[in-house]
């Protein structure tokens, strides 16, 4: 048996989530609904314009929230990443150990500042991210552990990390390792302006493709260049053997390299649509690793996503996915 049902690989980013209003991000000329990249003195810019409006400070990054979400359920995971050697990165490595996710930090925190997002949300519930990468701008073969991805039933890389030249290397070299030690691959697309801005990177970290991949509606029919979802669906199995495709409020479909299987929504209002994806993939993603059809993880992973938008936030206390994966497992039988 594998000590590890998930490894990922990902972005270590100090989150601030803020409400503001569609005015706001006029005011400041931020693009809506988008992760845009920006450099110290912007973010600094971006915080001077709340005026010290309140905002709630996580750690994440979205394959973190994704590995730490497999965590709750019950899984086991390690996350690669790198923190600066200041108050962020010795906040956002208690949050790791605090989930029980072993990670690849164990003292190798480096001289800089920790990633930063501001994660503003509007009142429609959609989310803009802002991000200043800092130093997991350099995240490097060094934060891999050939072991622990040997040791693994999957390798998940997020897809934010093609923005970066040696982050997109470290997330090649550890699909690499994977495919060596036969262990599944799996990726996210992570957000629509990764194909538009860097399909090319986004290729290189493809490669000969994956076991099982990730992506909203509006990744998916980015990636084939079209305005028709069936044909986008056609075009991802030429890259993926899997895949799971959220579509917001109408759910979710998954392949399961045989058979398109349609997952229902469930309705909900939404507040906060931040970590939605992390979350859905994560729920996911420990369903396949304990024997759960694609069926039922998309089951599991559709109500916990719904959880999710419904509140502040981009993760649900631990206590609550032990009662999403009951709740699904009940309502199927």
């Amino acid at each position: 048996m594998k000590k590890y049902h998930v490894y990922g690989v990902g972005n270590a980013l100090v989150d601030m989530e803020v409400t503001v209003d569609d005015e706001f991000l006029r005011r400041m000329g931020i693009g809506k609904g988008h992760m845009t990249l920006v450099d110290e003195k912007r973010q600094i810019e971006l915080l001077a314009g709340l005026d010290h409006r309140n905002g709630k400070w996580t750690s994440g990054g979205s394959a973190a929230n994704t590995i730490i979400a497999v965590n709750y359920f019950g899984g086991r995971s390690y996350y690669s990443c790198r923190v600066a050697n200041d108050e962020a990165g010795d906040f956002y490595v208690a949050d790791l150990r605090a989930a029980g996710v072993d990670s690849s930090i164990n003292g190798l925190c480096y001289e800089g500042i920790t990633g930063h997002c501001l994660v503003m949300i509007t009142p429609d519930a959609e989310r803009t991210m802002n991000t200043f990468l800092g130093i997991t701008d350099s995240l490097s073969v060094e934060e891999l552990d050939t072991e622990a991805i040997r040791d693994s039933q999957y390798v998940y890389l997020e897809g934010y990390l093609v923005s970066s030249p040696t982050s997109r290397e470290t997330a090649i070299e550890a699909k690499n390792l994977a495919q060596t030690h036969g262990v599944k691959t799996a990726l996210t697309f992570s957000d629509p302006s990764m194909i538009t801005y860097f399909r090319d990177g986004m290729n290189e970290m493809v490669g000969d493709g994956v076991d099982l991949l990730f992506c909203n509606e509006a990744e998916a029919l980015g990636w084939a260049q079209t305005e028709d979802l069936d044909t986008a669906l056609d075009k991802l199995t030429d890259i993926a053997k899997s895949y799971a495709v959220t579509l917001g409020a109408k759910g979710a479909v998954v392949y399961d390299g045989h058979q398109r299987i349609e997952i229902p929504p469930h309705p909900v209002k939404a507040i906060d649509s931040n970590g939605a994806g992390d979350m859905f993939a994560g729920a996911f993603l420990y369903g396949i690793t304990h024997g759960y059809t694609y069926e039922t993880a998309g089951k599991i992973a559709s109500l916990a996503s719904a959880r999710v938008v419904s509140r502040f936030g981009p993760r649900l206390p631990a206590e609550e996915h032990k009662s999403i994966l009951a709740e699904t497992l009940e309502r199927i039988c």
